[in-house]
């Protein structure tokens, strides 16, 4: 089914009362992760995990991804409309500490003789889920470690 569809489906199930499974932020930020999920896909990363976590750590990242020799630590943040502080101011500080640890134990995964030589970055993709349709603004090395 076409993305569209999908989301025409997905927006009167919402109306009607029915497919909800949780709070509206939840929701919201859940379909907004699924749609980042495939505009990085038509960007050309290649997203490798989603909703990465570690038993030792507290949080996530969204989206795991290469993009090209990148390894990308990309978090999402997902708005039904457009106001006036972006969805990406929401990324702060704590955010970014918590994504730098997560990244770090998600390296630990790698072969220690190849971790200072894979290339990171920090991406943010902010969703607006709009009734005309859904837009992205990508932010490459939104920060640094």
């Amino acid at each position: 089914m076409q993305g569209w569809a999908v989301r025409g489906v997905g927006s009167l199930a919402r109306r009607l009362g029915r497919g909800r499974s949780g709070p509206d932020h939840l929701e919201t930020g859940e379909e907004g992760e699924r749609e980042a999920l495939f505009y990085l896909r038509r960007m050309g990363y290649t997203v490798v995990a989603r909703r990465w976590k570690s038993a030792k750590l507290w949080g996530d990242i969204d989206l795991v991804g290469w993009d090209g020799e990148w390894l990308c630590f990309v978090e999402v943040k997902a708005r039904s409309r457009r106001d006036g502080v972006p969805a990406e101011f929401a990324v702060d500080r704590e955010k970014q500490d918590m994504l730098r640890r997560m990244a770090r134990a998600y390296l630990k995964g790698f072969p220690e003789k190849l971790r200072g030589e894979i290339p990171v970055r920090f991406d943010v993709v902010s969703v607006y889920l709009l009734p005309s349709g859904v837009e992205f603004d990508l932010y490459r090395e939104a920060f640094g470690w």
